[in-house]
């Protein structure tokens, strides 16, 4: 197998007016490492060096690479988005970069009846407390833990094999996105390392590329689903006049959201140096309308292929759950709250 990606590959973001409907080929190296057998971190690990994903790699490579997983199998685009997360956050602080054959996760959920506080002992800083939605915390190797310190939130890079450290093993009972189990974590007093200064993690522009990398994995969840969904309207005989409409329907949604992450890609990796505030704001806008987009395509997807492929194909069936699943994670209005407050504070200062 070839052990570097395709760079020219079509670019879904950079060139919206480019055609979205091909179907990945089975035989292509991306899909054989994407629909393998391999245990998490070897899949983790083996695509991030074929896609060459690093913690340099632009936002927009993070976001077309992810993007195309997604459109494979979501499952495992939401494994290997947390470990680029945390690639990036390490060599943004100045870390060098962690072992290879490692793969990591973020856990940054925030529970009133869940929480983790850093503690430092001597030279040591230890982790203490219970950690919600940790996703994959049995089988992958470290986490980045955001965790409460007296002197605010602190990231701690951690492993997660240590004996002080206790994932939860129960059930997972979800249907969509069955293999990323996302229980609680135990911390006792586990040894772990800070990563950059208090408050660093959520004060860092990249904080809302990070949010936008989520959301292109949406996008590329629904894509997938919808160049089945047109696929299938392709083979079939005779008009079909409400077919083409949903067809039309679909792809007009989809540029959309291909224009809106090409715009945003341009601002991400351009030469602006974005703050905190105004990075998110685009975040803001950015994931709503992918969301709303994403909803609309994988209703469309699903209306275009009709029941048999939700019935009568594992792969269409298990990405509308996993998508459904993916999508429920998005704080939704609050997030669209959020944009018109900030919106409201401008006006303020404007007239002051």
């Amino acid at each position: 197998m070839d052990t570097q990606f395709d760079t020219t590959s079509p670019r879904i973001i950079t060139s919206p007016l480019d055609p979205w409907r091909d179907v990945p080929d089975s035989r292509s190296n991306l899909t054989k490492l994407v629909t393998s057998n391999a245990p998490t971190v070897d899949k983790i690990t083996a695509l991030a060096c074929f896609l060459q994903l690093t913690g340099q790699t632009s936002q927009t490579d993070q976001w077309e690479r992810l993007l195309e997983i997604a459109a494979i199998d979501i499952g495992v685009a939401r494994m290997l988005e947390p470990h680029v997360d945390a690639l990036g956050i390490l060599a943004e602080a100045g870390h060098d970069a962690p072992d290879p054959h490692s793969a990591w996760g973020v856990y940054a959920a925030d529970l009133p009846t869940h929480r983790v506080t850093v503690t430092e002992d001597g030279d040591q800083t230890l982790l203490i407390g219970e950690k919600a939605w940790c996703s994959l915390a049995t089988e992958l190797s470290h986490a980045i833990v955001i965790a409460d310190g007296s002197d605010g939130n602190r990231a701690c890079a951690v492993n997660l094999r240590h004996p002080r450290v206790k994932p939860e093993t129960g059930g997972w009972p979800s249907l969509g996105l069955k293999e990323i189990p996302s229980g609680s974590v135990t911390f006792d007093r586990a040894p772990a390392t800070s990563v950059g200064p208090p408050n660093w993690y959520l004060d860092r522009s990249s904080f809302a590329w990070g949010g936008i990398r989520v959301a292109a994995c949406w996008f590329g969840g629904a894509l997938g689903m919808a160049r089945k969904a047109g696929h299938l309207h392709s083979r079939r005989t005779g008009a079909s006049p409400m077919g083409d409409m949903q067809l039309g329907q679909l792809d007009a949604e989809i540029f959309a959201v291909r224009t809106v992450l090409s715009q945003v890609a341009g601002a991400a990796d351009g030469d602006e140096e974005f703050s905190r505030a105004h990075a998110w704001k685009l975040a803001l806008r950015v994931r709503n309308t992918v969301y709303r987009s994403v909803q609309r395509i994988q209703l469309l997807s699903r209306e275009l292929a009709g029941p048999a492929a939700l019935t009568g194909d594992a792969a269409f069936a298990k990405a509308d759950a996993d998508l459904t699943v993916y999508l429920s994670q998005h704080h939704g209005p609050r997030d669209e709250a959020a944009l018109g407050e900030n919106l409201c504070a401008e006006s303020d200062l404007d007239e002051l």
